[in-house]
């Protein structure tokens, strides 16, 4: 049975701040659960399937906007940052990368529960799923880890962010202009060339037979497909 708030994440390296955001939370009837870094916390994500997530930035090890960016790769649950940076571009990368709200510190508790019930509001979409299985190919968003079996497959950073965005919509047809802006970005539009370079690449490494496409299939004239039977 869910808590009657809901479930909160708590990613924040202070535990002071852990220690108190919890009390707060478990006063208005939510269900907390900590982590200390960023490591920690997208683990935990997995674990728990919190409702929403609040987020420091300054993070050991991997921090708060990558948090936030490989949360991205696969669920759509929602991100409180809490941070003591206060500058605009720190609220726009942040927010840009994902991120539901900002937040500074200090902060009002009253604020913090009127945001997060707000955030919560919105949230109507259910969380993803952080690996998926195609056959003996299994593709674990959370470690940015390919297998084949038991075998780990070895990709570069866009072979890996091209499979992620065709697993990511499997089963539908994504477009030439799709992919280059999603993989390398704006302005890379015409370059298709390069986008079927790195296709067959992927392919070499992911296909059983590279030649007969099992699983990146090709639309012609329009994109690919990544079926997911």
């Amino acid at each position: 049975m869910r808590d009657a708030g809901g479930r909160v994440l708590i990613i924040d390296d202070e535990r002071p701040i852990r220690r108190f955001l919890s009390t707060v939370l478990q006063a208005h009837d939510y269900a907390t659960f900590e982590a200390s870094s960023g490591e920690d916390g997208l683990a935990a994500v997995t674990r728990y399937r919190p409702d929403v997530v609040i987020l420091d930035l300054g993070l050991p090890g991997i921090d708060g906007i990558e948090v936030t960016r490989r949360l991205r790769e696969w669920t759509t649950i929602p991100i409180i940052i809490l941070s003591v940076r206060d500058q605009e571009a720190d609220k726009i990368a942040a927010l840009d990368a994902g991120a539901d709200d900002y937040l500074t510190k200090p902060f009002g508790t009253g604020e913090l529960m009127a945001r997060l019930r707000a955030t919560l509001r919105r949230a109507v979409e259910p969380a993803g799923t952080p690996v998926l299985s195609f056959g003996d190919l299994t593709v674990d968003f959370t470690r940015r880890r390919v297998t084949r079996g038991t075998e780990e497959i070895q990709l570069t950073p866009t072979e890996y962010d091209l499979l992620r965005v065709l697993v990511s919509n499997a089963g539908k047809v994504v477009t030439h202009q799709q992919l280059l802006r999603q993989v390398w970005g704006e302005g890379y539009d015409g370059e298709v060339h390069l986008l079927r370079v790195n296709i067959s690449n992927l392919r070499r490494k992911v296909e059983p037979e590279p030649a007969r496409p099992r699983f990146v299939t090709t639309e012609p004239g329009i994109g690919y497909r990544f079926r997911d039977g």
